[in-house]
């Protein structure tokens, strides 16, 4: 019987940004956990178990004579969930938006017209950006047929003329 060897994985190496980071600290079992939670909590048979706790606790009211501590256990548990549960969707959503922006601002340095100055636009103020795609929406030399009005040229804000 030949000897079980363990696979670990090596740390991934990249051509331009060298061996990752280890995984290691309260930051990584942070990461993992909430993705985990998020994926899990997130799919309809959570869901479902939700509204049948709630059933339940509903159709136990006349048993508890829709006492305040039967309102008020329902209150707590909600309360409690919901709290935790704005920390786990907040990591994930903030992570997620970083891996897009590294994405999108490796994208635009590959592409050799692409105007660099927009790569930091989410550190920006809204008024600003809407400012910037008005901007880059003017110089649009062919934009979707969506976006034309019925001279040809472009809609100066993007939306689409009604009739």
């Amino acid at each position: 019987m030949a000897p079980t060897r363990k696979l670990t994985r090596a740390p991934e190496r990249h051509e331009i940004i060298g061996a990752k980071l280890p995984q290691a600290g309260i930051a990584h079992w942070f990461t993992r956990t909430s993705s985990r939670l998020a994926s899990a909590l997130g799919s309809s048979w959570v869901f479902l178990m939700a509204v049948a706790i709630i059933v339940v606790w509903a159709l136990t009211g006349p048993i508890f004579h829709f006492s305040s501590d039967w309102s008020l256990a329902i209150n707590t548990i909600t309360t409690v969930i919901t709290f935790l549960m704005v920390f786990v969707i907040q990591n994930t959503q903030s992570r997620d938006a970083k891996a897009m922006h590294l994405k999108l601002d490796e994208l635009i340095r590959a592409v050799p017209h692409a105007r660099k100055e927009f790569m930091e636009a989410e550190e920006e103020d809204l008024d600003e950006i809407e400012r910037e795609k008005a901007i880059v929406d003017q110089a649009d030399p062919s934009p979707p047929a969506d976006r034309r009005r019925d001279d040809g040229r472009p809609h100066s804000n993007g939306k689409t003329k009604r009739v």
